[in-house]
């Protein structure tokens, strides 16, 4: 169990636990001022409660094929405050119908190729691309963005190339990155993309989880996650 501010995530029937990435892409993903919002891929419907707590008049809808993860998203969601705001749908992406264009599109896709397999099928649904290439989720994303609407993504830096080269081929381009570090002297490690139909200037911006002492939250960390992390 992950308590935060505003909701708690259980998450003992999920691969894909609450993790520091996943947090700051919900903290720092532009999520609008109304309008309808998407997780792609929700897990145990930590960026779609997050997305609606950001965002207080927002109708967020969180998609999951995994039967287990989406059972404990329909929980962790029923058992929140905004219960009567986020809808937890048992789907593909891929499958996913819907007569509505979202405003907002948020997505922690999985990435692994075939190596590093695990022996528990949900845990390789949630990490490898076997069921969500990069290539359907771009797809997925073309269809259900509105025109002016936004599109962030965390991925790992190599995964994020593959990714925008993709994208641009599809109409869809960066106009903004945050790279997150554990620390500022060691190596990106996750970069969290926001995607638009529209060309701009890509604006960069870096982040380091911990201090020099790799236990101590850096002052911009806890800045962000202030409003969901219990300890701040």
């Amino acid at each position: 169990m992950f308590a935060f501010k505003q909701f708690t995530i259980h998450q003992d029937r999920t691969a894909m636990k609450v993790c520091t990435d996943a947090c700051v892409l919900g903290a720092c993903a532009d999520v609008g001022t109304g309008g309808r919002v998407l997780d792609i891929g929700t897990g145990t419907g930590l960026l779609a409660l997050m997305a609606a707590q950001r965002n207080p008049t927002a109708l967020v809808d969180a998609v999951e094929v995994d039967d287990a993860a989406f059972g404990q998203a329909v929980e962790n969601v029923s058992a929140s405050e905004f219960a009567e705001r986020v809808r937890v749908i048992h789907s593909r992406i891929q499958d996913f119908q819907t007569p509505v264009l979202y405003d907002r599109i948020i997505a922690n896709p999985p990435f692994y190729t075939k190596h590093l397999r695990s022996p528990d099928a949900a845990t390789n649904r949630a990490l490898h691309t076997d069921e969500l290439s990069l290539d359907d989720l771009i797809q997925a994303v073309a269809r259900l963005l509105k025109p002016d609407g936004q599109w962030w993504v965390l991925l790992p830096s190599y995964e994020t190339r593959v990714l925008t080269n993709l994208a641009q081929e599809t109409g869809l381009f960066p106009f903004r990155q945050l790279a997150l570090q554990h620390t500022a002297q060691k190596p990106v490690f996750r970069i969290i993309t926001g995607f638009s139909f529209h060309q701009h200037p890509l604006l960069t911006d870096e982040l380091a989880v911990y201090e020099t002492d790799n236990k101590t939250y850096t002052l911009a960390f806890r800045t962000l996650l202030r409003d969901f992390y219990l300890i701040f």
